[in-house]
């Protein structure tokens, strides 16, 4: 019997709101002696975080209140203007920081365009996909178009310079692709194409060629560009099994570049131990296996694909992001999910934890 779900998916919001309160206990735990040392405030990153988690929330709730379907009649709308935001950062009003030109000044606040630009790719994708169910098998009217978008995408943000994020929507995309049934043949052709052109980019690049040599072996250039990754190797090992304790990390004190962002998972491993680190992939995993479960009982294609490119977002951050701290892959700029510090992308995730809610609030399964 095929009966509706009426009200709120709890294990979904459990699983979010538990990792929401671990990012403010971790960033707070990561970053006040940073703080204190460098602005002369321990507060000051925790205080900025739960400004951005307590948005976050009411994004949320604003979201899964609002009918997914309806993001179908604005996902056009949305792709237009990624492009533009993306566009501005090569104007006056994008802001220059540590070499890269990602943030538009946007008064008191700093507006990341390409975490917007995720989301509203994944809307129109889904959309998109949608559309062309039937053509998908066809290159010409299936993986081409995909491959403009996954290209327009790219090249604007690689240009910031944004890899990092670049490959991420690029991936996203392709994994609504999949999920929409293009032809695999053509996908993983594509796909193996693209991995050859970012590595021949990463090579054209001094400064990138060096990171990737480096990862290779990051002790040759102990106290260069190896720095970052081998204080996270020294902190995950001496947090051994339960860790030394909330607070209690050496290594991010002064020693990790920046602990409360892209290397917070190390501060989890050290102060948490393998226990507290491994529990927290588990919840990860539970939370993906809840988006997937999300996906495949939407009520209708749109909803599958929405569903699909969020999961994907999601796993796609926190897999590189486990793997650069763990020196498992060359060091790149991607923040842990709901942990790391970062407003856009924390609201940009909240926001689309608020659209899965909706979803699974309107599937229908099997009891």
């Amino acid at each position: 019997m095929r009966k509706e779900i009426e009200g709120v998916d709890y294990a979904l919001l459990i699983a979010v709101m538990l990792l929401v309160f671990t990012g403010v206990m971790m960033v707070f735990s990561s970053s006040f002696y940073y703080a204190m040392a460098t602005w002369e405030n321990k507060y000051l990153f925790l205080q900025k975080h739960l400004v951005w988690a307590g948005g976050g929330v009411a994004a949320m709730i604003v979201a899964s209140m609002v009918d997914y379907k309806w993001y179908r009649k604005i996902g056009f709308l949305l792709f237009v203007a990624s492009f533009v935001f993306l566009g501005l950062l090569f104007t006056p009003l994008g802001v220059e920081i540590n070499g890269a030109v990602r943030w538009l000044d946007v008064g008191p606040l700093t507006f990341m365009p390409s975490e917007f630009a995720k989301i509203a790719a994944i809307v129109y994708m889904a959309g998109f996909l949608e559309n062309r169910q039937r053509k998908l098998s066809r290159f010409s009217s299936g993986m081409l178009p995909v491959l403009f978008i996954v290209g327009a995408y790219f090249v604007l943000i690689y240009k910031q310079p944004n890899l990092s994020n670049a490959i991420t929507i690029s991936g996203i995309i392709m994994a609504m692709a999949f999920v929409a049934g293009v032809n695999v043949f053509q996908l993983l052709t594509l796909g193996a194409a693209g991995g050859a052109g970012i590595y021949l980019a990463i090579l054209s690049n001094e400064w990138r060629a060096k990171r990737f040599l480096t990862f290779l072996d990051p002790f040759q250039d102990t106290f260069g560009d190896g720095w970052q990754v081998i204080q996270s190797l020294y902190a995950l090992g001496s947090g051994g099994l339960f860790g030394v304790g909330l607070g209690q990390s050496t290594l991010n004190k002064l020693y990790i570049p920046e602990p409360q962002n892209d290397f917070i998972f190390a501060t989890v491993g050290e102060e948490l131990g393998f226990a507290g680190a491994a529990l927290l992939i588990v919840l990860f995993m539970f939370l993906l296996y809840r988006c997937v479960r999300v996906a495949m009982n939407a009520p209708d294609q749109y909803g599958l694909f929405l569903a699909a490119g969020i999961t994907s977002m999601i796993a796609i951050h926190t897999i590189i992001n486990v793997a650069v701290v763990t020196s498992s892959m060359p060091v790149t700029g991607l923040q842990l999910p709901f942990i790391s510090y970062g407003g856009n992308f924390l609201l940009m995730l909240m926001f689309s934890m608020g659209i899965m809610l909706n979803i699974s609030k309107q599937s229908k399964v099997i009891k």
